[in-house]
Protein backbone atom coordinates (compact mmCIF):
# COMPACT_ATOMS: atom_id res chain seq x y z
CA UNK A 1 0.00 0.00 0.00
CA UNK A 2 1.19 3.56 -0.82
CA UNK A 3 0.01 6.46 0.93
CA UNK A 4 0.24 9.69 -1.44
CA UNK A 5 0.44 12.96 0.45
CA UNK A 6 -0.82 16.10 -0.78
CA UNK A 7 1.46 18.51 -2.10
CA UNK A 8 2.96 20.89 0.49
CA UNK A 9 2.02 18.14 3.12
CA UNK A 10 4.16 19.55 6.24
CA UNK A 11 7.04 16.73 7.88
CA UNK A 12 4.64 16.51 11.23
CA UNK A 13 1.98 15.42 8.54
CA UNK A 14 3.95 12.96 6.72
CA UNK A 15 5.31 11.63 10.78
CA UNK A 16 1.63 10.83 11.71
CA UNK A 17 0.89 8.64 8.63
CA UNK A 18 4.35 7.02 9.58
CA UNK A 19 3.05 6.78 12.93
CA UNK A 20 -0.13 5.43 11.98
CA UNK A 21 1.25 3.15 9.81
CA UNK A 22 3.55 1.72 12.50
CA UNK A 23 0.54 1.42 15.37
CA UNK A 24 -0.96 -0.76 12.56
CA UNK A 25 1.66 -3.06 13.20
CA UNK A 26 3.75 -2.39 9.84
CA UNK A 27 6.38 -0.64 9.17
CA UNK A 28 6.29 2.70 7.38
CA UNK A 29 8.79 3.85 4.55
CA UNK A 30 8.58 7.65 3.77
CA UNK A 31 9.78 8.45 0.41
CA UNK A 32 10.07 12.21 -0.58
CA UNK A 33 9.72 12.56 -4.19
CA UNK A 34 9.97 15.87 -6.36
CA UNK A 35 6.52 16.94 -6.30
CA UNK A 36 5.11 14.86 -3.11
CA UNK A 37 5.47 12.66 -0.56
CA UNK A 38 4.25 9.07 -0.55
CA UNK A 39 4.62 6.52 2.53
CA UNK A 40 4.71 2.90 1.59
CA UNK A 41 3.09 0.42 3.83
CA UNK A 42 5.76 -2.77 3.67
CA UNK A 43 5.08 -5.84 6.08
CA UNK A 44 1.40 -6.92 4.80
CA UNK A 45 0.83 -9.89 2.90
CA UNK A 46 -2.79 -8.80 2.01
CA UNK A 47 -5.28 -5.81 1.76
CA UNK A 48 -4.59 -3.54 4.72
CA UNK A 49 -8.04 -1.64 5.41
CA UNK A 50 -7.50 1.76 4.48
CA UNK A 51 -10.23 3.84 6.48
CA UNK A 52 -8.09 5.38 9.49
CA UNK A 53 -5.21 6.26 6.69
CA UNK A 54 -7.27 8.23 4.26
CA UNK A 55 -8.72 10.22 7.52
CA UNK A 56 -5.14 11.95 8.17
CA UNK A 57 -3.86 15.32 7.84
CA UNK A 58 -2.24 15.96 4.75
CA UNK A 59 -3.18 12.85 2.99
CA UNK A 60 -4.14 12.75 -0.92
CA UNK A 61 -5.13 9.49 -1.49
CA UNK A 62 -4.52 5.72 -0.67
CA UNK A 63 -2.72 2.83 -3.62
CA UNK A 64 -2.94 -0.57 -3.49
CA UNK A 65 -0.09 -2.17 -4.96
CA UNK A 66 -1.50 -5.24 -6.84
CA UNK A 67 1.78 -7.03 -7.41
CA UNK A 68 2.73 -9.94 -4.57
CA UNK A 69 6.37 -8.07 -4.76
CA UNK A 70 5.24 -4.45 -3.48
CA UNK A 71 8.77 -2.50 -3.43
CA UNK A 72 10.23 -3.69 -6.53
CA UNK A 73 7.38 -3.30 -8.32
CA UNK A 74 6.65 0.12 -10.87
CA UNK A 75 3.22 0.74 -8.82
CA UNK A 76 5.35 1.55 -5.99
CA UNK A 77 8.17 3.68 -7.75
CA UNK A 78 7.74 4.87 -11.07
CA UNK A 79 11.05 6.39 -11.76
CA UNK A 80 13.68 3.68 -12.67
CA UNK A 81 16.35 3.28 -10.09
CA UNK A 82 19.49 4.16 -10.80
CA UNK A 83 22.35 2.42 -9.14
CA UNK A 84 25.57 4.05 -8.49
CA UNK A 85 28.94 2.88 -8.58
CA UNK A 86 32.21 4.23 -6.70
CA UNK A 87 33.82 4.53 -10.21
CA UNK A 88 31.05 6.93 -11.39
CA UNK A 89 29.28 4.34 -13.48
CA UNK A 90 25.55 4.74 -12.80
CA UNK A 91 23.53 1.11 -13.76
CA UNK A 92 20.34 1.75 -14.68
CA UNK A 93 20.50 5.07 -16.27
CA UNK A 94 20.85 6.59 -20.36
CA UNK A 95 24.19 4.26 -20.33
CA UNK A 96 25.22 0.59 -20.75
CA UNK A 97 27.40 -0.98 -18.59
CA UNK A 98 29.50 -3.75 -19.54
CA UNK A 99 30.76 -5.90 -16.62
CA UNK A 100 33.21 -7.86 -18.75
CA UNK A 101 36.34 -10.88 -16.99
CA UNK A 102 36.84 -14.21 -16.18
CA UNK A 103 34.45 -16.98 -14.66
CA UNK A 104 36.78 -17.50 -12.12
CA UNK A 105 40.24 -15.63 -10.81
CA UNK A 106 43.01 -17.86 -11.45
CA UNK A 107 46.15 -15.93 -11.03
CA UNK A 108 46.88 -12.65 -10.93
CA UNK A 109 49.08 -12.53 -13.78
CA UNK A 110 45.71 -13.62 -15.34
CA UNK A 111 42.67 -11.38 -13.76
CA UNK A 112 45.91 -8.95 -13.71
CA UNK A 113 45.90 -8.98 -17.78
CA UNK A 114 42.06 -9.70 -18.23
CA UNK A 115 41.11 -6.35 -16.59
CA UNK A 116 43.98 -3.85 -17.76
CA UNK A 117 42.39 -5.41 -21.40
CA UNK A 118 38.80 -5.27 -20.71
CA UNK A 119 38.89 -1.67 -18.92
CA UNK A 120 41.12 -0.50 -22.32
CA UNK A 121 38.12 -1.76 -24.41
CA UNK A 122 35.56 -0.19 -22.79
CA UNK A 123 34.47 -2.03 -19.61
CA UNK A 124 34.01 -0.55 -16.41
CA UNK A 125 33.15 -3.64 -14.11
CA UNK A 126 35.36 -6.24 -13.32
CA UNK A 127 33.84 -9.55 -12.85
CA UNK A 128 35.52 -12.92 -11.57
CA UNK A 129 34.52 -15.44 -8.87
CA UNK A 130 36.74 -16.02 -5.60
CA UNK A 131 33.93 -19.05 -4.62
CA UNK A 132 32.37 -21.03 -7.62
CA UNK A 133 29.44 -22.93 -6.58
CA UNK A 134 30.34 -26.32 -9.12
CA UNK A 135 27.99 -28.97 -9.89
CA UNK A 136 30.23 -31.50 -9.39
CA UNK A 137 32.09 -31.41 -6.04
CA UNK A 138 35.76 -32.33 -7.29
CA UNK A 139 35.54 -29.15 -9.42
CA UNK A 140 37.42 -25.97 -8.93
CA UNK A 141 35.86 -24.29 -5.94
CA UNK A 142 37.22 -20.92 -6.18
CA UNK A 143 40.38 -19.09 -4.99
CA UNK A 144 38.35 -17.40 -1.96
CA UNK A 145 39.98 -14.61 0.18
CA UNK A 146 43.14 -14.65 -2.11
CA UNK A 147 40.75 -14.39 -5.09
CA UNK A 148 39.22 -11.33 -3.66
CA UNK A 149 42.37 -9.52 -2.99
CA UNK A 150 43.42 -9.66 -5.98
CA UNK A 151 40.43 -8.26 -7.81
CA UNK A 152 40.57 -5.63 -5.45
CA UNK A 153 44.51 -4.99 -6.37
CA UNK A 154 42.53 -5.49 -10.32
CA UNK A 155 40.28 -2.40 -9.28
CA UNK A 156 43.33 -0.15 -7.89
CA UNK A 157 45.07 -0.96 -11.11
CA UNK A 158 42.27 -0.04 -13.78
CA UNK A 159 39.69 1.87 -12.08
CA UNK A 160 37.02 -0.73 -12.44
CA UNK A 161 34.50 -1.99 -9.83
CA UNK A 162 34.26 -5.23 -9.10
CA UNK A 163 31.07 -7.56 -8.69
CA UNK A 164 31.90 -11.57 -7.76
CA UNK A 165 29.44 -13.79 -5.97
CA UNK A 166 28.86 -14.35 -2.49
CA UNK A 167 27.38 -18.42 -1.71
CA UNK A 168 26.14 -17.96 1.95
CA UNK A 169 25.47 -15.39 4.76
CA UNK A 170 29.04 -15.81 6.03
CA UNK A 171 30.91 -15.55 2.90
CA UNK A 172 28.57 -12.23 1.99
CA UNK A 173 30.14 -10.21 4.72
CA UNK A 174 33.76 -11.12 3.58
CA UNK A 175 33.12 -9.96 -0.29
CA UNK A 176 31.13 -6.89 1.14
CA UNK A 177 34.38 -5.88 2.53
CA UNK A 178 36.16 -6.08 -1.27
CA UNK A 179 33.36 -5.75 -3.72
CA UNK A 180 31.19 -2.88 -5.29
CA UNK A 181 28.67 -5.25 -6.26
CA UNK A 182 27.64 -8.74 -4.58
CA UNK A 183 26.62 -11.48 -7.17
CA UNK A 184 23.50 -13.71 -5.74
CA UNK A 185 24.19 -16.75 -8.73
CA UNK A 186 21.42 -18.64 -10.42
CA UNK A 187 21.65 -21.47 -7.86
CA UNK A 188 20.93 -18.91 -4.90
CA UNK A 189 18.05 -17.21 -6.23
CA UNK A 190 15.92 -18.65 -3.66
CA UNK A 191 17.86 -19.13 -1.31
CA UNK A 192 16.46 -16.61 1.63
CA UNK A 193 19.19 -16.51 4.16
CA UNK A 194 21.75 -15.43 2.14
CA UNK A 195 18.81 -12.95 0.44
CA UNK A 196 18.53 -11.74 3.82
CA UNK A 197 21.90 -11.07 4.18
CA UNK A 198 23.13 -9.57 1.68
CA UNK A 199 20.44 -7.09 2.14
CA UNK A 200 21.76 -6.10 5.34
CA UNK A 201 25.33 -5.95 3.89
CA UNK A 202 25.43 -2.38 2.99
CA UNK A 203 26.80 -2.78 -0.94
CA UNK A 204 24.64 -3.18 -3.99
CA UNK A 205 23.42 -6.15 -5.30
CA UNK A 206 23.36 -7.95 -8.92
CA UNK A 207 20.81 -10.70 -8.79
CA UNK A 208 20.63 -13.00 -11.15
CA UNK A 209 17.05 -15.52 -12.19
CA UNK A 210 17.51 -18.75 -11.00
CA UNK A 211 17.22 -21.84 -13.48
CA UNK A 212 14.20 -22.65 -13.72
CA UNK A 213 12.88 -19.12 -12.23
CA UNK A 214 9.65 -17.79 -13.12
CA UNK A 215 10.18 -13.31 -13.40
CA UNK A 216 7.47 -13.32 -10.56
CA UNK A 217 9.60 -15.79 -8.07
CA UNK A 218 12.78 -13.40 -9.78
CA UNK A 219 11.47 -10.53 -8.68
CA UNK A 220 10.12 -11.70 -4.91
CA UNK A 221 13.15 -12.96 -4.78
CA UNK A 222 14.76 -8.94 -5.04
CA UNK A 223 11.82 -8.21 -2.70
CA UNK A 224 13.36 -10.05 -0.15
CA UNK A 225 16.68 -7.78 -0.35
CA UNK A 226 14.97 -5.06 -0.65
CA UNK A 227 12.94 -5.85 2.44
CA UNK A 228 15.96 -5.66 4.64
CA UNK A 229 16.98 -1.95 3.33
CA UNK A 230 18.76 -2.49 0.73
CA UNK A 231 17.27 -1.01 -2.64
CA UNK A 232 19.84 -1.26 -5.10
CA UNK A 233 19.41 -4.74 -6.38
CA UNK A 234 20.35 -5.31 -10.45
CA UNK A 235 18.29 -8.04 -11.61
CA UNK A 236 20.14 -10.28 -14.05
CA UNK A 237 18.58 -12.43 -16.93
CA UNK A 238 21.21 -15.52 -17.27
CA UNK A 239 18.59 -17.89 -18.96
CA UNK A 240 16.41 -20.97 -17.64
CA UNK A 241 16.52 -24.56 -18.26
CA UNK A 242 15.19 -25.90 -21.73
CA UNK A 243 13.60 -28.68 -23.33
CA UNK A 244 16.18 -28.38 -26.60
CA UNK A 245 19.67 -28.90 -26.56
CA UNK A 246 20.61 -26.11 -29.19
CA UNK A 247 22.17 -24.00 -26.51
CA UNK A 248 22.67 -24.36 -22.35
CA UNK A 249 19.66 -22.69 -21.71
CA UNK A 250 17.23 -20.74 -23.17
CA UNK A 251 17.65 -16.80 -22.90
CA UNK A 252 15.04 -15.15 -22.97
CA UNK A 253 15.31 -11.37 -23.83
CA UNK A 254 11.62 -11.16 -23.40
CA UNK A 255 12.62 -11.27 -19.96
CA UNK A 256 14.12 -7.76 -20.07
CA UNK A 257 11.00 -5.83 -21.52
CA UNK A 258 8.92 -7.46 -19.14
CA UNK A 259 10.79 -6.13 -16.41
CA UNK A 260 11.11 -3.17 -17.42
CA UNK A 261 7.10 -2.70 -17.23
CA UNK A 262 6.76 -4.28 -14.44
CA UNK A 263 9.29 -2.97 -11.78
CA UNK A 264 11.65 -0.06 -11.63
CA UNK A 265 15.17 -2.34 -10.82
CA UNK A 266 17.24 -2.17 -13.72
CA UNK A 267 18.14 -5.78 -14.98
CA UNK A 268 21.21 -6.41 -17.56
CA UNK A 269 21.52 -9.88 -19.18
CA UNK A 270 24.78 -12.60 -18.83
CA UNK A 271 24.40 -14.02 -22.70
CA UNK A 272 27.48 -16.52 -21.59
CA UNK A 273 25.71 -18.46 -19.78
CA UNK A 274 22.26 -17.94 -21.40
CA UNK A 275 24.02 -19.46 -24.43
CA UNK A 276 27.03 -21.69 -23.17
CA UNK A 277 28.87 -21.61 -26.36
CA UNK A 278 31.15 -18.60 -27.55
CA UNK A 279 29.89 -18.39 -31.21
CA UNK A 280 26.56 -17.27 -29.68
CA UNK A 281 27.85 -14.99 -27.36
CA UNK A 282 28.18 -11.92 -29.67
CA UNK A 283 25.38 -12.24 -31.61
CA UNK A 284 23.28 -12.37 -28.17
CA UNK A 285 24.86 -9.66 -26.72
CA UNK A 286 24.05 -7.05 -29.34
CA UNK A 287 20.74 -8.37 -29.40
CA UNK A 288 20.15 -7.47 -25.72
CA UNK A 289 21.53 -4.38 -25.82
CA UNK A 290 18.79 -3.56 -28.53
CA UNK A 291 16.36 -5.25 -26.19
CA UNK A 292 16.96 -2.27 -23.50
CA UNK A 293 18.86 -4.51 -20.93
CA UNK A 294 21.02 -2.13 -18.70
CA UNK A 295 24.26 -3.91 -19.47
CA UNK A 296 25.74 -7.29 -20.19
CA UNK A 297 27.62 -9.69 -17.93
CA UNK A 298 30.16 -11.02 -20.37
CA UNK A 299 32.59 -13.93 -19.56
CA UNK A 300 36.49 -13.11 -21.10
CA UNK A 301 40.00 -14.91 -20.57
CA UNK A 302 43.14 -14.27 -21.80
CA UNK A 303 43.09 -18.03 -23.59
CA UNK A 304 40.04 -19.86 -22.85
CA UNK A 305 41.47 -22.93 -23.83
CA UNK A 306 43.14 -22.91 -20.43
CA UNK A 307 40.13 -21.61 -18.60
CA UNK A 308 39.61 -23.33 -15.08
CA UNK A 309 35.98 -23.13 -15.98
CA UNK A 310 33.60 -21.59 -18.56
CA UNK A 311 35.96 -21.79 -21.31
CA UNK A 312 33.64 -22.85 -23.79
CA UNK A 313 31.79 -19.58 -23.57
CA UNK A 314 34.16 -16.94 -22.58
CA UNK A 315 35.60 -14.47 -25.78
CA UNK A 316 39.35 -13.77 -25.67
CA UNK A 317 40.52 -10.47 -25.29
CA UNK A 318 41.06 -9.86 -29.13
CA UNK A 319 37.08 -11.21 -29.73
CA UNK A 320 36.18 -8.73 -26.65
CA UNK A 321 37.55 -5.75 -28.06
CA UNK A 322 35.51 -6.08 -31.56
CA UNK A 323 32.77 -7.06 -29.86
CA UNK A 324 32.96 -3.48 -27.71
CA UNK A 325 32.98 -1.87 -31.09
CA UNK A 326 29.61 -3.49 -32.65
CA UNK A 327 27.81 -2.78 -29.00
CA UNK A 328 29.06 0.96 -29.51
CA UNK A 329 27.03 0.92 -32.61
CA UNK A 330 23.70 -0.29 -31.77
CA UNK A 331 24.10 0.92 -28.18
CA UNK A 332 24.26 4.46 -30.54
CA UNK A 333 21.33 3.23 -32.62
CA UNK A 334 18.66 3.34 -30.13
CA UNK A 335 19.70 6.93 -28.07
CA UNK A 336 21.89 5.20 -25.43
CA UNK A 337 25.79 4.46 -25.11
CA UNK A 338 28.25 2.16 -23.67
CA UNK A 339 29.22 3.39 -20.22
CA UNK A 340 33.18 4.94 -19.18
CA UNK A 341 34.11 4.90 -16.05
CA UNK A 342 34.42 8.73 -14.51
CA UNK A 343 37.30 7.75 -11.59
CA UNK A 344 41.00 7.22 -13.06
CA UNK A 345 43.01 3.97 -11.40
CA UNK A 346 46.02 4.63 -8.95
CA UNK A 347 49.23 5.03 -9.85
Amino acid sequence: MLVVMKHGATPDQVDGVVSAIESMGYRARPMPGAQRTTVGLVGNDGRVEEGHLIGLDGVLRVIHVSQPYKQVSREWCSEGTVVDLPNGVQIGGEDVVIMAGPCAVESREQILETACRVAAAGATVLRGGAFKPRTSPYSFQGMGQEGLQLLAEARDETGLAIVTEALDPEGAVLVAKYADIIQIGARNMQNYSLLRAVGRAGKPVLLKRGMAATLKELLLAAEYIVAEGESRVILCERGVRNFDNHARNLFDLTAVVTVKEVSHLPIIADPSHGTGARSKVGPMARASVAAGADGLLLEVHPDPSTAVSDGQQSLNLDQFDKLMGELDMIAGAIGRRIARTAIAPQT
